[in-house]
């Protein structure tokens, strides 16, 4: 059965510098492949991108130097395999080099629609959502994963 939903996300990150500094550089230098990566992935749909090809020159909140990603996925593991098992890895691990850490939420998942495209303000929205209840439905993480919609016909549309 050919899923009804997908699976959004949106992470954030306050940068150390300016992504012209120098401390900024060894990201700056990863971004094109690792954006490749995540195309190429099993079960990528779809990326937030400015004509440039990435995301790092939008601002959604009101401090400057919070940097947002967000994608579109098949499942909870496909994602989860590009994440945890790529060369995607390599970049969290040194990700302390290049953002500071936050006191709230960062990353949150949530279900839309196969076919439609979230947006980095509903992604705000979503991590908010998170921060002030908690995983719910509606805004999750992958340590509390809240399984797909259910379709008119009462079936499961996707494995979380």
């Amino acid at each position: 059965m050919k899923n009804t939903y997908h699976l959004a996300q949106i992470n954030i990150a306050p940068m150390r510098a300016p992504l012209t500094d120098p401390v900024m550089a060894g990201f700056v230098a990863q971004i094109d492949a690792i954006n490749a990566l995540a195309e190429e992935s099993s079960g990528f749909i779809w990326r937030f991108m400015t004509e440039e090809g990435d995301a790092t020159a939008v601002r959604v909140f009101s401090d400057p130097s919070i940097i947002i990603n967000m994608s579109v996925w098949e499942s909870v593991e496909a994602l989860k395999a590009y994440t945890y098992k790529s060369d995607h890895v390599k970049v969290l691990r040194d990700r302390k080099k290049w953002f500071t850490r936050m006191e709230t939420p960062h990353m949150v998942l949530w279900w839309i629609p196969a076919g439609t495209v979230p947006t980095p303000e509903e992604g705000k929205r979503r991590l908010a959502l998170l921060h002030e209840i908690g995983p719910s439905p509606d805004a999750f993480t992958f340590r509390s994963v809240f399984a797909a919609p259910i379709d008119q016909q009462g079936s499961a549309v996707s494995n979380p």
